[in-house]
């Protein structure tokens, strides 16, 4: 069996201290409501996990209400950070689940044939990501003002989500953070502190995270 891990217990800061991203009503739904419906109409996943930040359970059950879902949903509660967060939404998934692909909330445009081609990758290497070819120079800089040298593009990727794992692995990898005391911004980085292959899976769409309200007019031309 295959889980999505929805992982929508964010705040969006740099949104500001009122707004919501999630919620954010894009072509018609939802920032989130999006994400949900995309993994919901994937057929190769069989159900769907919605970590959410407390006190807004009854919103996420109004919208999996109103999306006339295909696939069984269940919500589980956020962490203090993204990988507590991760934590306990592979810990509400179904006992005969083994294979779990993790989703940014706030990624609503990622294609169907990516999320089927991570999770294959995941069930044969054990850990997969998507991502995209960096095509931009990069300059690195250590005083955030002048330039000290350029980056060798040609072997940099830019990760995103979903990340899919074998159950087993990434739970190996999230105990060994936790042991550490560590904090990782994503699955995959607990995925190298075990040394654990990760399949890079090429995204050659668009899949955007809403991040700041600039990108908001891009994910709704790609919505629309």
């Amino acid at each position: 069996m295959v889980a999505a891990v929805i992982v929508a217990a964010g705040q969006g800061k740099r949104f500001g201290p009122d707004t919501d991203k999630l919620f954010l009503e894009v072509a018609g739904l939802p920032v989130v409501a999006h994400t949900w419906r995309r993994f919901d109409r994937t057929p190769v996943v069989d159900e769907i996990v919605v970590v959410v930040r407390s006190g807004m359970e009854s919103a996420f059950e109004d919208i999996g209400a109103g999306l006339g879902l295909g696939k069984p949903w269940r919500l589980a509660a956020g962490g203090r950070e993204r990988q507590d967060s991760v934590w306990n939404g592979l810990s509400a998934v179904s006992a005969g689940v083994n294979i779990v692909a993790i989703q940014d909330g706030a990624r609503p445009c990622t294609a169907p044939e990516v999320i089927e081609a991570t999770i294959l990758a995941a069930r044969e290497t054990g850990a997969a990501v998507a991502a995209q070819r960096v095509t931009d120079t990069i300059k690195e800089s250590a005083n955030g003002q002048t330039i000290d040298r350029t980056v060798d593009r040609s072997r940099l990727w830019s990760v995103q989500t979903p990340q899919a794992f074998r159950r087993e692995v990434i739970r190996l990898a999230l105990d060994a953070v936790r042991a550490r005391g560590l904090q990782v911004t994503d699955d995959t980085a607990a995925c190298e502190l075990i040394g654990q292959t990760v399949r890079l899976v090429e995204s050659k769409a668009p899949n955007p995270k809403v991040t700041y309200p600039g990108d908001l007019p891009f994910i709704r031309s790609l919505l629309g």
